[in-house]
């Protein structure tokens, strides 16, 4: 055995305390030795804290409970290094938990020492944790603006250029979310953070790529922004990006990137010089670019391509940075290589994106030069439907430049836009729909094109689909067809009069308002407007003229002008009650519109009953018919009745209707056919009753038999002809009214046409005519005797022997001006006289002529153009025509006689 050694130990001083270790499970314990005054300790503590609040939300919100936030921000302050850096790592990792936001948010000290934190002679561990902190506080507002005030957006730029993945993610992402606030737009800008974040695309880790792009996109979302980004070529390193078949699933983030870029007239203006938005088309179409072989480039895709990238993003999304991997492979494929396809969800982004760039007409101009129609059409060919509708959507943009309708027709674009109309998708059917309606708007080739391709009956098909917004842009499509008339008539022989009725029942205002429009542009002949009229089209129509919409009412009253062309339509919108909600639009200060005004117009002059009732003027050009009936005067809230309504009432005391009906009585025509006949029948019997005398009394007299048989023949021929009489009392009672002929107003008429209308001047004929008139109405009355004018008891001893209160005009044998007035107007428009009738107030009523004055002397003839006297004076001069005091007397209308004719 070798000999002891005796160890050499000092023992302790007494005044230092031995070293303790102590073991603990309690969090409180932990949270205790925060305040310890040894560093030491504060460090081990805050690590403890770490790898505690990593596990679980629970542990978080149980530490905050504990009150070790406060003491985890007071160490992230602290002298030593390594307690300051665990002190970061707890509390980066306790803002995942909302409570813990809350309670920082409270503290001023808070973003300050996250931004001393992530100073540039921190470690990369606190630069880490800091980030992390502050993009998990970026997720309320109110944090950052507090991040923007305290300067935390240069110290976060500046760990986009760290060597330490982590720290570009949590950097990244915490600019990303500040990104959403335009201050930091800018702020971001003046610190030249943009070009840092551009330098993240070329990153090995996807998740640093996704926070880039989507840090850009919400960059770009500023103009100044977009021109810096242009300045540092931005749309050409996305571009390239694009152009990485690896990096395929966030090709959809760079695409919407380009989008916001190419916004911007200079941003296109400069792609287009630079050939990328052929090489972007290329790309879209999987078509070889331009001047450019097949290449792979770094990260050319291989067996191992997708898993190492998953790889690394596993390896990201953990705590701590992982080893990272080896790039792929950067050689380039064999020339001829297939392309391969973009993601279906690329291709949509980037339809998109040109249809966002194409809403400015000069973009639209530059895009059409660079054909990005060809591309459109191409994806419309696609078997994503997304993909369908984002292009059909950007050829819709595209359509509103006027060359480019042209052009998609000619690169045969109408085809599958006709055929996306029969999708089962809607949306496709919608985007389909939309383009085809600006395509045919003022393009007739596109129009006839749309012929060609079969297109009119799935557009009609289209009008009964339950996507509101697809049925509004068929009818819109339909009505540009509608201005050619071939198509027109192929559409109307295909029943889209019928088809649009439904459409008007929709609730959807646009609906409403373009489907409205489409059946003013098809019923514009009179087949058209009684199919539209007997399928009940008319209920509602009328209907949208009590919309709250100015354009639904506008379309509306459109086509009830176009309806009204007719009288039976026109009749049929006034039982509807359109008239009356056309004069309520009318005297409406909000609602009143010319379109309403010109369907109520149009409506008067095919009802000239209501036109006379309602406005007391009927012109030259309205002429009076049979079946014309005036009611008087009625205010603007009544409502107009028609003639089978008015016979319906009973006898009243009230002022009678008066009938223009210029038939021959039934009864009477058929009393003097009968008379007639009898005539003949007893000259024939006088006849033989005389020949039989001649040639013999002695002939024997009849058997009592056959007079018996005789008699009872004549009994049954009694009852048989009591049974049609109760018949036809019974068919009278159960029919519809019939308006009472007037057989004297006829002979009127035949009278005026003989004598008065050969007179050789209208100057004659109307003073003739008025003569006539006073004579058939009770004569000439003095002036002032036209209150013992008898003319009252008359007109209703008429109405009592009819038992009716409508009275034909041809049995008033004593009227005063309203009734002498429309006489002369009916017999006038019978022989082309042209006249107006005038309504006044308390029975007065006049008509006025336009006649040129005559006996030009030879003063008058120097100064004319026509030096022969005697010649009439042009232009001609307004006469009211007296037919009560002196008739065929003609007053000047502004003379003061003519408004002594007119007023009591």
């Amino acid at each position: 055995m070798g000999k002891k050694v005796k160890k050499d130990e000092k023992p302790p001083p007494d005044d230092v305390f031995d070293t303790l270790l102590v073991e603990s499970r309690q969090a409180g314990t932990v949270v205790l030795m925060l305040s310890s005054p040894e560093e030491d300790v504060q460090s081990k503590a805050c690590e403890a804290i770490y790898k505690f609040v990593d596990k679980c939300d629970e542990n978080k919100k149980q530490l905050l409970d504990l009150n070790a936030v406060e003491f985890l921000l007071a160490l992230m302050q602290s002298e030593d290094k390594i307690v300051r850096r665990n002190a970061c790592m707890a509390v980066g990792v306790m803002t995942a938990h909302p409570d813990v936001r809350k309670f920082l948010r409270k503290q001023e000290a808070t973003f300050p020492a996250l931004v001393n934190l992530l100073a540039p002679d921190e470690d990369a561990v606190c630069h880490e944790f800091a980030a992390l902190a502050m993009s998990n506080m970026a997720t309320e507002f109110s944090s950052k603006a507090s991040i923007y005030e305290n300067g935390g957006i240069e110290p976060l730029v500046r760990c986009l250029s760290s060597h330490d993945p982590d720290v570009q993610k949590n950097g990244i992402e915490a600019l990303a979310l500040l990104l959403m606030d335009y201050q930091s737009r800018t702020a971001i800008r003046d610190v030249d953070g943009l070009n840092p974040i551009l330098e993240l695309l070329k990153s090995e880790y996807a998740v640093v790529q996704k926070l880039a792009l989507l840090a850009l996109d919400r960059a770009s979302q500023d103009g100044e922004n977009r021109s810096a980004l242009r300045d540092l070529e931005a749309m050409t390193k996305l571009i390239d990006f694009v152009a990485h078949p690896e990096w395929n699933d966030l090709h959809v983030m760079a695409v919407m990137v380009l989008s916001n870029l190419l916004e911007d007239l200079e941003s296109l203006e400069l792609v287009k010089e630079t050939g990328g938005l052929k090489r972007l088309v290329a790309l879209i179409t999987d078509q070889q670019p331009p001047d450019e072989e097949p290449k792979g480039g770094k990260g050319a895709p291989d067996k191992g391509g997708k898993g190492s990238r998953a790889a690394k993003k596993s390896a990201k999304d953990s705590p701590r940075k992982a080893k990272k991997q080896e790039s792929a492979d950067s050689s380039e494929p064999p020339p001829g290589e297939a392309i391969i396809p973009t993601l279906p969800d690329v291709k949509m982004c980037a339809a998109k994106a040109i249809g966002r760039s194409a809403r400015n007409a000069e973009n639209r101009k530059i895009l059409h030069e660079q054909e990005t129609e060809k591309m459109l059409i191409i994806l419309l060919n696609h078997e994503s439907p997304d993909v369908q509708t984002s292009a059909a959507q950007a050829l819709a943009v595209m359509a509103e430049n006027l060359t480019s309708r042209d052009s998609i027709r000619e690169w045969e674009g109408l085809g599958p836009l006709v055929k996306m109309i029969s999708s089962e998708n809607g949306n496709v059917k919608e985007a389909a729909t939309l383009a085809l309606a600006n395509l045919t708007t003022a393009n007739s080739n596109n129009c006839q094109e749309i012929q060609n391709q079969n297109g009119i009956e799935p557009l009609i098909n289209c009008l009964v689909d339950t996507r509101e917004e697809a049925v509004a842009n068929s009818a819109c499509v339909l009505t540009n067809l509608a201005q050619i008339e071939v198509l027109r008539n192929d559409a109307q022989s295909k029943g889209v009069v019928r088809a649009l009725i439904e459409p008007l029942n929709s609730r959807n205002t646009t609906v409403q308002s373009k489907t409205a429009l489409a059946v003013a542009a098809f019923v514009c002949d009179a087949d058209s407007r009684e199919t539209f009229r007997l399928s009940d089209g008319l209920t509602p129509l009328v209907a949208l003229l009590r919309s709250g919409n100015d354009e639904v009412r506008r379309n509306a009253a459109w086509a009830i002008t176009v309806c009204a062309v007719d009288e039976p339509t026109a009749t049929e919108i006034c039982k509807l009650g359109g008239m009356e909600l056309l004069q309520e639009i009318q005297t409406s200060s909000t609602r009143k519109s010319p379109f309403a005004e010109a369907a109520l117009q149009k409506l008067l002059d095919n009802n000239l009953s209501a036109k006379y009732a309602l406005t007391g003027c009927l012109s030259s050009t309205n002429f009076i018919e049979n079946g014309f009936y005036d009611v008087g005067q009625l205010r603007p809230d009544t409502k107009f009745q028609t003639l089978e309504e008015y016979a319906k009432q009973d006898m009243n005391d009230k002022r009678p209707i008066i009938l223009i009906n210029a038939k021959p009585d039934p009864a009477v025509s058929q009393a003097q056919s009968q008379a007639e006949l009898d005539a003949k029948q007893d000259a024939s019997k006088t006849s033989l009753t005389g020949k039989s005398s001649r040639t013999g009394r002695d002939s024997k007299t009849k058997t009592r038999k056959q007079q018996e048989r005789e008699e009872r023949q004549r009994e049954e021929e009694l009852q048989a002809q009591l049974q049609r009489e109760a018949e036809a009392i019974s068919a009278a009672e159960s029919k519809p009214y019939e308006t009472p002929c007037d057989s004297t107003l006829l002979k009127y008429i035949d009278e005026v046409v003989e004598k008065i209308q050969p007179l050789p001047t209208t100057r004659e004929q109307v003073k003739a005519l008025a003569l006539f008139v006073a004579e058939r109405m009770g004569g000439p009355i003095e002036r002032g005797q036209l209150s013992n004018f008898g003319w009252e008891l008359p007109l209703s001893q008429i109405k009592f022997d009819l038992k009716c209160n409508i009275v034909p005009l041809g049995k008033i044998k004593a009227g005063i001006h309203v009734h002498r007035a429309l006489l002369f107007k009916t017999l006038a428009d019978k022989i082309a006289v042209s006249c107006s009738l005038v309504r006044g107030e308390y029975n007065r009523a006049w008509n006025e002529v336009l006649l040129p004055e005559e006996d030009y002397t030879l003063e008058d003839s120097l100064f004319a153009f026509s030096p022969t006297p005697g010649a009439p004076k042009f232009p001609p001069k307004t006469y009211i025509v007296d037919l009560i005091h002196e008739p065929g007397n003609l007053l000047r209308f502004d003379t003061p006689e003519a408004q002594t004719y007119k007023k009591i």
